[in-house]
C-alpha cells in the first residue's frame, strides 16, 4: 500500500501549509483529503508536490506491503 506519511513530515518541516498549497499552488482540497486518507493521486499532482517542495518522490510517499492490497 502507498502512504503519504513523508508527505506530511515534508508539509511540517516546510514554509507551506495545507492553506497554502490549496491558495497559492492550487492543490485542490480533495488532493489534500486524498493525501490524508491515502487514496490513490495521479503522477502530475505527485511531481506538482516535488516541485513545490524541491523533494523527491520518496519525500511524498512510500510504499509498505500490505495485506489490502488487491490481488494481481
Amino acid at each position: 500500500m502507498i502512504t503519504y506519511e513523508p508527505f506530511w513530515k515534508t508539509l511540517r518541516a516546510s514554509a507551506e501549509s495545507t492553506y497554502t498549497l490549496i491558495n497559492r499552488h492550487h492543490i485542490s482540497s480533495s488532493t489534500i483529503d486524498k493525501l490524508r486518507k491515502n487514496k490513490p493521486l495521479n503522477t502530475t499532482t505527485i511531481n506538482d508536490l516535488c516541485r513545490i517542495f524541491n523533494c523527491n518522490v520518496s519525500e511524498i510517499m512510500t510504499y509498505h506491503p500490505s495485506d489490502e492490497d488487491q490481488l494481481l
